[in-house]
This record gives structure tokens, C-alpha cells and sequence, in this order.
């Protein structure tokens, strides 16, 4: 079993002469990115999904073993809202199977205003293409119930477990991996501070614990400010491997 750690994300101007040089293009950026990581999550796709040739391009860049995590389309996770989801997932299928055996797990994050609908998230995981990594992030309250949690693991899809102010911290496991974004310490911000040493260490613990279990892990900082998710991200793989 594996625990990968990385960032949400890998291109970020404030990363410059963090991880890679002020005049480095995306791809460069990629390269450097891939040089002290083996995985990533790209984020970018919630925003605006990408032409299957990008997946190639990244697939074709990428050093064999590394893992891509995707970030699902927010027209299907915050404007549908899991509804009427077959076309949306037909179109990022198109592009996710370009990257090959690079491909890790599909996340999708529900907004803030959606309240839990089991019968919704059922009907959406039932119709998810078959042995295909799935991982929900839930940010309404209601859906962190016993309920939910015997959903997912009927449909074997993780309970993605959060990190971040307003966030419930849940470690929860109900898939044969486990899912963690770390979106920062600081209490009253998203996405900003890092997070101090003793926090990383109980991080390594838990993350050891699910490896323990035969669960592979995949965690992600997105605390990207400053170029705190690199530098936690780094200090968090030493931890593990300890």
C-alpha cells in the first residue's frame, strides 16, 4: 500500500523561486513539479475542463508511477449539482483515459449550499463507469452522518476527508483508499498558513494508520500562498517515510 503526498495544483506565480524559476511556462512548471513530487491533484478542471489533447500532453510529460488526481467539472458538482450527471462524466471520461495508467481518482466537491441527499448521491455513484477511484467532498454539515458514510462504502467511494477553517475534520474511511485535502491551518481563512510541525507529525500518523489498514492514500495541501503546500507537502512525504 502507498501514501502520496502533493498539492492541489502546480502552477502558482507565488511558487516562483519556490519550486521552479520566474521565466518556466506551465509544462516547465510540470517538469519541476514532477522532479520532487509523484503526484498531483489538478484543480484547474473544476474551473474550466481542458481539450483531451491537454490530458495527453500531460500523460506523455509525466515520469512513469506518477499519479494524477483530477478535480471534477463544477458544472456538474456545484451548478447540477449531481443532476442528470451521464453526459458531464461521458466528457471527462473522453479526457481522463488519455492519461493511461497515470490516472489516479476523480474527485468531486459538492458546494456549501447543497444539503445531503442521499437519494441523489446513490443514484450519481451507481451510474459512476465501473472500477473507475471516486472520492466526494462534502462542505454542507448534513452530509457527515452514518447515512452517508454506508453510501459510499456500498458504492466504494471515499469519504473525503478535510482540513481547513469551517471544515469538519472527519477521519473517516469508506473505500479501499483513503482521500485527504489539506486546505490549511489557519482558523478563520481557506487555503492560508502552514501548518507547524506537530500538526504534520499527527498528520503522518493517521496517514500511516490507513496504509496499515492496506487502504493506499492519496493527501494534497492547498494551502498554496507563499508556497506553504510545497514546502508542507515535502516535510509531510519525509514524515511518512520515517
Amino acid at each position: 500500500m502507498s501514501v502520496l503526498v502533493g498539492t492541489s495544483g502546480w502552477s502558482y506565480d507565488h511558487w516562483v523561486d519556490v519550486l521552479y524559476p520566474r521565466k518556466a511556462t506551465s509544462l516547465e512548471r510540470l517538469d519541476a513539479y514532477a522532479r520532487r513530487f509523484r503526484t498531483v491533484e489538478v484543480n484547474n478542471t473544476f474551473y474550466r475542463w481542458p481539450r483531451d489533447e491537454v490530458f495527453a500532453t500531460w500523460c506523455e510529460r509525466l515520469p512513469e508511477g506518477f499519479v494524477t488526481t483530477v478535480k471534477a467539472s463544477r458544472g456538474l458538482t456545484q451548478f447540477r449539482k449531481l443532476n442528470d450527471p451521464v453526459p458531464w462524466l461521458d466528457r471527462m471520461e473522453a479526457g481522463l483515459e488519455r492519461l493511461g495508467a497515470k490516472r489516479g481518482p476523480l474527485l468531486f466537491q459538492l458546494p456549501p449550499h447543497f444539503p445531503r441527499d442521499l437519494d441523489r448521491l446513490d443514484r450519481f455513484l451507481g451510474v459512476l463507469p465501473s472500477g473507475r477511484l471516486a472520492a466526494i467532498e462534502f462542505r454542507h454539515p448534513t452530509w457527515d452522518v452514518e447515512e452517508t458514510f454506508a453510501v459510499l462504502e456500498r458504492h466504494k467511494a471515499a469519504y473525503c476527508v478535510t482540513s481547513g477553517a469551517g471544515l469538519a475534520c472527519i477521519l473517516r474511511a469508506t473505500a479501499p483508499f483513503v482521500y485527504v485535502r489539506l486546505h490549511g491551518p489557519d482558523p478563520h481563512q481557506l487555503y492560508a498558513g502552514s501548518y507547524p510541525e506537530d500538526d504534520l507529525r499527527w498528520w503522518a500518523d493517521r496517514l500511516g494508520e490507513w496504509r496499515a489498514q492496506g487502504r493506499d492514500v492519496y493527501a494534497y495541501f492547498n494551502n498554496d500562498g507563499q508556497g506553504h503546500a510545497v514546502r508542507n507537502a515535502l516535510r509531510l512525504r519525509e514524515l511518512v517515510a520515517e
